[in-house]
C-alpha cells in the first residue's frame, strides 16, 4: 500500500468508480487518500459511502490537496475542467487524463503540468481492464510508473506512442462491444441447437473468457490453438467452415479499422 500519496479524479462517471474499486480492492491506496470531485453532490456522497474515499464537490480543495490527478470527464465538460485545474492545481502535479479523444497537444496548451494521456476499457470495472498510456512532453519514468500503479491495479496496462491510439481506440477501446455482439451470438446459436437462454449464455460466457486465458497464459498464436481442436472432418472444421463463408473474420477485421478511423475522425473534429 502507497501511503504517501493522494489521488484525486476529476469526473465520477463510471470509469472514474472502475479505479476506484480497483485502488481500493487491492489496497494500492488507503481509501482515505482518494478524492474524487464531482459536480453532482449525490455521485460524490455515493461514492465516499461506498468505498470510504473522500467525496466532494469543491474541485479547488481537491486540487490543493493531491499528488496525482485523474482527468475523467466527459469531452463535452473539458474545458471547463481544464478551467478549474488551471486556476488550483499546482503545476508540478501529474495529470493522468482519460478523455477520449484529447491529445496530449490538446491538454498541453491549456496547463503546464506534466501530462500523460490514458485509454482504458470498460473490463477495468471488474479488474480485467487493458489500458494503453502515452507519455506527454515533460513526462518521465516517475509518471509512467504512477500509471502503471493506478491502472494496474484494473488490469493490464501497456505504454505506447500517442500515434497508435486510434489504433488502440479501435481494438481495445471498442473491442469490449464487438466481443460481446460475438458472445450474444454464440448464445443464440446454443438456443437455436436446443440450450435454454440460461444455459447458452452461461456456455458462450465461460467459452469466451477461458479462451482469452488460454492464449495469455500460453502466449502461442490463436491459429495455433485453433488448429489443436479443428480435428479432420469435424464439427469445429464446419463452423469454422461456414464462418469463412460468411466474412467473420473480415467483418471484425473491418470494425477494428473502421473504428480507429473514426478515432481519428473525432480527434480532429
Amino acid at each position: 500500500m502507497t501511503k504517501d500519496k493522494v489521488l484525486g479524479i476529476l469526473g465520477g462517471g463510471q470509469m472514474a468508480e472502475a479505479i476506484v474499486k480497483g485502488l481500493c480492492a487491492n489496497k494500492v491506496l488507503p481509501s482515505g487518500n482518494i478524492i474524487v470531485s464531482d459536480h453532482k453532490e449525490k455521485r460524490a456522497e455515493e461514492l465516499q459511502d461506498r468505498y470510504g474515499i473522500r467525496g466532494t464537490t469543491d474541485t479547488l480543495w481537491m486540487l490543493q490537496n493531491i499528488s496525482t490527478l485523474i482527468l475523467a470527464v466527459k469531452p463535452q465538460a473539458l474545458k471547463e475542467a481544464l478551467e478549474e485545474i488551471s486556476r488550483g492545481l499546482p503545476s508540478d502535479i501529474p495529470l493522468l487524463s482519460i478523455v477520449a479523444g484529447v491529445s496530449l497537444a490538446q491538454l498541453e496548451e491549456s496547463i503546464p503540468n506534466p501530462v500523460v494521456r490514458i485509454m482504458p476499457n470498460t473490463p477495468l470495472s471488474v479488474g480485467e481492464g487493458m489500458s494503453v498510456f502515452s507519455l506527454g512532453h515533460s513526462t518521465s519514468e516517475k509518471e509512467a510508473e504512477l500509471a502503471r500503479l493506478f491502472f494496474g491495479a484494473s488490469g493490464k496496462v501497456l505504454c505506447l506512442p500517442e500515434s497508435s491510439m486510434d489504433a488502440v481506440t479501435g481494438l481495445s477501446g471498442s473491442g469490449p462491444a464487438f466481443v460481446l455482439l460475438m458472445l450474444e451470438a454464440m448464445a443464440d446459436g446454443g438456443v437455436a441447437a436446443g440450450l435454454k437462454k440460461k444455459d447458452a449464455l452461461a456456455l458462450a460466457t465461460q467459452t469466451i473468457l477461458g479462451t482469452a486465458k488460454m492464449v495469455f497464459e500460453t502466449q502461442e498464436h490463436p491459429s495455433l490453438l485453433r488448429d489443436a481442436v479443428t480435428s479432420p472432418a469435424g464439427t469445429t472444421i464446419e463452423g469454422l467452415r461456414v464462418m469463412e463463408e460468411r466474412g467473420v473474420r473480415g467483418a471484425l477485421l473491418d470494425a477494428v479499422f473502421a473504428a480507429a478511423n473514426r478515432s481519428k475522425e473525432i480527434g480532429k473534429a
